[in-house]
């Protein structure tokens, strides 16, 4: 936002709109990048994928330490659509910051679910 007073052009506002689009667009391509990973290693497979082919998958320490990046990843990609989304639509004040707190819960508790079923393997 910039207010025009003649010729001196004063720019308001705390910019983080730059910032939100980068990260998502950061994100987005890491979680992209990882899928294909994970696609060419279940066609590179023969046969059917159980679970031991899974785990086989997840069981090497880079593939474990990769994950966990994308699952952080994830959690911020999703955080900063949910935040603009609360702060676009939702008025309220009250509502927007309950809204925020339980995005936020849920995002922990996804999170600790995640590293949980990827440290059992």
């Amino acid at each position: 936002m910039s207010v025009n007073y003649g010729s001196k052009r004063i720019v308001v506002g705390a910019h983080y709109g730059t910032r939100d689009w980068l990260s998502q667009r950061i994100t987005a391509a890491l979680m992209a990048i990882f899928t294909l990973l994970l696609l060419g290693q279940v066609l590179l497979s023969k046969g059917p994928i159980g679970y031991d082919q899974w785990a086989g998958i997840f069981s090497a320490q880079w593939m474990k330490i990769l994950t966990f990046a994308v699952i952080v990843a994830l959690l911020w990609h999703v955080w900063v659509g949910m935040r603009d989304i609360w702060m676009d639509y939702i008025k309220p004040v009250g509502l927007r910051l309950l809204l925020q707190v339980f995005t936020i819960v849920w995002l922990v508790a996804c999170a600790g679910w995640g590293i949980q079923v990827l440290w059992r393997l």
